[in-house]
């Protein structure tokens, strides 16, 4: 493997013997890894990330300017359509944020003090993962990819039940909400906000189990997070950095388009 072709990462951890730790325990156990990159902050791993597409971003969750989670969000959005994304790997002390950082497709989730032992595990997880992007020829499609994932979940609740109707909880009482009248899905945490005309309201499920299982075609996937009713898009305007917004009948506010989905929205 030549200079070029090597793998490389950023490293984004607010305490430099911590950092200065990973960097030598990632020599022991990759040394074909080129790191291209440190940052102390959350702002300046996103800028790191963005300025130079690493294969891999190590992040710690707990920083200043921004966490983990949120830099990684914000890479995801922005990243170039032409390149894959990297593979997000957290670092952090605290165990209680792992459900999120899965939430986030990461690769791995180490607590601190990192082992090599444990380490080289995560290595060999990024490792097959970087071969089977070489070997898929759209493996940098993100588009492609969230179309695969779609299709994956479809499958798996190809028995379930097809919802209509989606019944959210308010309090003791429960709103009956016509999958037709619904505007936007939009996923937080824990749960999905679903937006129609009049309400919003939360119901306990993954959006991904949600779009499986709704007896509706008519939702497309414009964000990592937001499946929006493509019959209530009324227009989408672009900005000067290439980043479009769309005006959505009944919603008073815009919805982003992330890069991976603007191709939806150029002229024909």
């Amino acid at each position: 493997m030549t200079l070029t072709d090597a793998p490389t990462a950023v490293i984004a951890e607010d305490e430099p013997v911590l950092a200065r730790t990973l960097i030598r325990l990632l020599e022991q156990v990759w040394p074909e890894l080129r790191i291209v990159g440190v940052a102390e902050d959350g702002l300046r791993a996103t800028e790191l990330g963005l300025a130079s597409t690493p294969d891999v971003m190590f992040l710690d969750i707990k920083m200043p300017g921004r966490t983990g989670l949120e830099v990684a969000e914000a890479v995801a959005d922005e990243w170039p359509d032409d390149r894959a994304e990297p593979l997000f790997v957290f670092i952090t002390a605290y165990d209680s944020f792992a459900v999120s950082a899965f939430d986030r497709a990461a690769v791995d989730y180490l607590l601190k003090p990192a082992t090599a032992e444990r380490l080289q595990q995560t290595v060999e997880r990024i490792k097959v993962r970087l071969a089977a992007r070489t070997a898929s020829p759209d493996a940098g499609d993100r588009a492609a990819l969230m179309r695969r994932m779609q299709s994956i979940a479809a499958s798996e609740a190809g028995s379930s039940e097809r919802i209509k109707v989606i019944r959210a909880g308010a309090g003791n009482t429960v709103r009956m909400i016509p999958v037709a009248e619904v505007i936007c899905f939009e996923a937080t945490e824990k749960y999905v906000n679903v937006v129609t005309p009049t309400t919003e309201a939360l119901v306990r499920m993954s959006l991904r189990e949600l779009m499986a299982r709704i007896d509706s075609t008519d939702f497309i996937q414009v964000h990592r997070g937001v499946m929006v009713n493509a019959n209530a898009i009324l227009s989408a305007a672009r900005d000067e950095n290439g980043h479009y917004s769309l005006a959505v009948r009944g919603l008073q506010r815009p919805l982003k388009v992330s890069r991976a989905f603007g191709h939806l929205f150029r002229p024909m």
